[in-house]
């Protein structure tokens, strides 16, 4: 009997553009991403273009991408930040003018107290799940688990991955993947949970 075609077929280099719309999609009632871009598709999609376009500069950076078999329609993407980077000062001034311009000061201000607030200290060495997201209207077909599972199988982090989530729904669905709570703060109207997975080294 012939093998079934795979649903999901993983793109490890997509272009950022590319998930930048994939993700303004997903994240269109997610808490955090709702309460600094409010709720205007453009201006997602705008912090997501500045934001993955900083992204994509790092140094080890890793993007990937699900796209359906039948169509090659991408349906979800992850974006991981390797350890101990971060943008330097120039390409963080770029990204500030940038969100400011293009998104509007107030969704700067809170972008900034967000990162301040829940990824101020991850622990080290550990690579951190900056988003993971499925397109609405994909949704509860399995192609979120199917890209988590990959992800989590292909970036060599001995020392682990650590997240965090302002969606409560989101964290047993995290937990079935072997992360475990750190704490759980308030910011603003936000319940922010900060997680981490054990690595294998």
């Amino acid at each position: 009997m012939p093998e079934a075609t795979p649903r999901w077929t993983v793109d490890a280099h997509p272009d950022p553009a590319a998930c930048a719309r994939t993700l303004a999609a997903a994240f269109y009632r997610e808490p955090a991403v709702s309460w600094i871009c409010g709720t205007s598709q453009v201006v997602r999609t705008r912090w997501f273009d500045a934001t993955l376009r900083t992204h994509a500069a790092l140094p080890g950076a890793r993007r990937y991408a699900v796209t359906a078999t039948s169509d090659g329609r991408p349906v979800a993407s992850a974006v991981l930040t390797p350890p101990g980077a971060a943008p330097g000062i120039p390409a963080r001034a770029a990204w500030a003018a940038r969100t400011g311009l293009r998104c509007g000061p107030s969704v700067l201000w809170k972008t900034l107290r967000y990162l301040h607030h829940a990824e101020a200290a991850p622990p080290e060495g550990v690579w951190t799940l900056e988003f993971v997201g499925v397109r609405p209207d994909s949704a509860g077909r399995g192609a979120g688990g199917f890209l988590l599972d990959h992800v989590l199988a292909a970036v060599p982090a001995p020392a682990g991955f650590f997240l965090t989530t302002a969606d409560p729904a989101n964290v047993p669905l995290y937990r079935s993947f072997g992360f475990t709570e750190l704490q759980r703060t308030a910011l603003g109207p936000l319940a922010v949970t900060t997680m981490v997975r054990p690595g294998t080294g």
